[in-house]
């Protein structure tokens, strides 16, 4: 999947080895108000639709595999294989409840638990927190079925440098390049659980029911500052300050991604070349950016 200023697009390698692409304007309400334009709510905004696009296209990938099977095995002259909207929506609040869970509420409670003093509560809790996540990335780093997920991930990351750089979109030219990228999600995730510390001090050590309140809550405040910091630096990546300063987060991409093959480096092309055409036709926009 990739992603424009006001464009999205999705590829998919269907089983007979054809690709189908889908591609969907992004009415984001930044183009409709400057509030939403602002530092760090604009970071807001940007989450919400990115939650919202990678849910769709997963959507998009699964109804196409869905459609495979019944296709395979089909019993029946008719069979729906589309998601509904209220399937959708179920599996991104569980999977929004799981993460919520997991990543802020439990370091929050387990560090109160332990009887941690205000003063060093935030630090252990962070510590925590960022411990859970990797070792989280570990685990599920281990699943085989995973990998091809990790593959893609790598191919749309080695797609956008190869652009960026550029280089002419071939598989065999892609391939040369890097599978990390300042602006993946990953690095996004770990300075969201870094910048959290800081915005965390100002409250100490609250009540059980607060520490719960207030890890949700200021969630999007976090979200929306790690944004701001993930945008600079992907506009400054040969700043040397800032490179050190986010290495951590490029090197966890190490395990959310795994070198590509040449078939799927074709399929994050695809994608890419998609938007490309979409945003460059485009006649409100100037300039073309795509996220990883």
């Amino acid at each position: 999947m990739m992603r424009g200023a006001s464009n999205w697009a999705v590829a998919v390698r269907k089983p007979d080895g054809d690709i189908a692409e889908v591609h969907q304007p992004i009415k984001s309400p930044m183009a409709r108000h400057w509030v939403f334009r602002l530092p760090v709510i604009r970071g807001v905004v940007a989450l919400g639709e990115s939650l919202s696009i990678g849910f769709r296209a997963l959507a998009i990938s699964a109804s196409y595999a869905a459609a495979e099977e019944a296709k395979e095995g089909e019993e029946s002259e008719e069979v729906n294989t589309e998601l509904t909207r209220t399937q959708l929506i179920f599996a991104f609040a569980i999977a929004i409840g799981f993460a919520l869970l997991l990543f802020k509420v439990s370091p929050a409670l387990i560090t109160d638990w332990i009887g941690i003093q205000a003063g060093w509560f935030v630090i252990v809790e962070g510590a925590i927190r960022v411990t859970i996540f990797v070792l989280y990335l570990f685990l599920i780093s281990l699943f085989p079925d995973l990998r091809r997920v990790f593959q893609y991930h790598a191919a749309e990351h080695k797609a956008i440098n190869a652009y960026e750089a550029g280089e002419e979109l071939k598989p065999e030219i892609v391939q040369r390049f890097s599978l990390i990228h300042p602006r993946c999600g990953t690095a996004f995730l770990l300075w969201v659980m870094v910048i959290a510390i800081f915005v965390f001090a100002f409250f100490g050590r609250p009540s059980w029911y607060w520490l719960i309140v207030t890890r949700i809550v200021l969630l999007p405040v976090i979200a929306g500052i790690a944004y701001e910091l993930i945008r600079f630096a992907g506009k400054h990546q040969d700043n040397r300050i800032l490179t050190s300063l986010l290495a951590p987060g490029m090197w966890l991409q190490r395990l959310t991604t795994r070198e590509p093959s040449l078939d799927q480096i074709e399929v994050s092309i695809r994608a890419l070349k998609e938007v490309l055409v979409l945003e460059i036709n485009d006649p409100n926009e100037r300039k073309v950016e795509v996220m990883a």
